[in-house]
């Protein structure tokens, strides 16, 4: 079950800095956390999940597997994209294949790294990229218009509903708005993400400061997090450099760095859970002396959905979950003492599965 986040900005704003520091962590982490590189520009990276570990500790486990996320580094955009100006076409058809998009904008002065606009502006960087997106999506849309209208005319219920949705789109782009901000009703839910518009899927603002405003940001940061926090979206502070050093370091050694800058957790920890939260995502656990492992669902899924997750058949054979909630497991000293305290249930098919409910799933096929 694979997300993919893709990493967008201008040249120069620390994307690839960022994406080296993700890549270079997972890799040393190699011995707990599984990491492989794509493609060049793709990097498969653990989701931090500190209750694997606890639950591991208590329960023997060998190996311990978390969930994971790709990202991608897009390549720069610049401006004319949207009609192919640079590496526009790959640059876009990049960005379709992700499920959310993190922007990455430059939040730092420095003579020594030229901006490709001349001036350090991260909202108008963003801009930048966003209206390329924008263009993008219109003529996509505006392409779409006459095969459907031919088959209006024939009553094609389908085709009413998309041209509809089109319409709302591009009334949308053309008010300079993005079309994840567009009002859908559920109805129309399954036929809007079939558009497949590159400004509706869901974004994380990165602030990439200098490293002396790491803790807590600086005038520029704080733009970002005005304009994300007026959008409703998500924003984290992240210094690129900072993230690119620790990388490097054993775990002892990024424990004391940290404390000696005043942060409590990489940078990269946050925007790793910003951007599995951004898609709905949840972690459910389970364990045994052979392994422990983090399984990622969406948020609202029953437990037959969930049990899928590991196996078709699961979800197909489903009889019940023996379930039990991660702090009762951690309080009772494990399996055997959840269901000694009575803290072990047994939940059928319409059970909604809780973040960091720990599952053994029963089926028969």
């Amino acid at each position: 079950m694979g997300f993919k986040c893709g990493i967008v900005g201008l040249p120069n704003v620390g994307k690839s800095t960022l994406f080296n520091a993700l890549t270079q962590t997972a890799s040393a982490q190699a011995a707990n956390y599984p990491f492989c590189t794509i493609e060049p520009n793709v990097g498969d990276v653990a989701v931090p999940e500190a209750r694997l570990f606890k639950i591991a500790e208590i329960a023997g486990s060998k190996e311990i597997i978390p969930a994971r996320m790709n990202f991608v580094d897009i390549a720069g955009l610049v401006r004319g994209a949207s009609k192919g100006e640079g590496l526009g076409n790959q640059f876009l058809a990049n960005i379709r294949e992700t499920d959310a998009i993190i922007y990455v904008l430059r939040c730092f002065d420095d003579d020594d790294v030229t901006h490709v606009e001349g001036k350090i502006d991260p909202l108008a960087d963003y801009e930048t990229v966003e209206t390329e997106l924008m263009l993008a999506d219109m003529e996509s849309l505006e392409k779409r218009r006459p095969s459907l209208e031919k088959k209006l005319k024939q009553n094609d219920k389908e085709a009413k509903q998309t041209i509809a949705l089109i319409d709302l789109a591009l009334e949308q782009l053309q008010d300079g708005k993005p079309a994840r901000m567009a009002e859908i009703d559920p109805d129309d839910a399954k036929a809007w993400k079939m558009l497949q518009l590159l400004t509706s899927k869901p974004v994380l603002y990165v602030a990439n400061v200098d490293e002396e405003s790491a803790q807590s940001g600086n005038a520029y940061s704080e733009k970002v997090l005005a304009h994300a926090k007026a959008e409703g979206a998500e924003a984290v502070i992240i210094s690129a450099k900072i993230e690119a050093e620790l990388a490097l370091l054993g775990e002892g050694e990024r424990e004391e760095y940290l404390d000696a800058i005043g942060l409590t957790e990489p940078g990269l920890d946050r925007m790793i859970a910003s951007g599995y939260a951004l898609l709905g995502l949840k972690t459910y656990l389970t364990c045994g002396p052979k392994e422990a492992r983090a399984w990622t669902f969406h948020d609202g899924w029953s437990a037959p959905q969930c049990a899928g997750v590991i196996h078709g058949d699961f979800e197909r054979g489903f009889i019940k979950a023996e379930t039990i909630a991660y702090d009762d497991f951690i309080a009772n000293g494990g399996e055997t003492g959840a269901r000694e305290a009575g803290k072990a249930r047994q939940e059928g098919k319409s059970y909604i599965v809780q973040d960091g409910d720990i599952m053994n799933f029963k089926f028969n096929v």
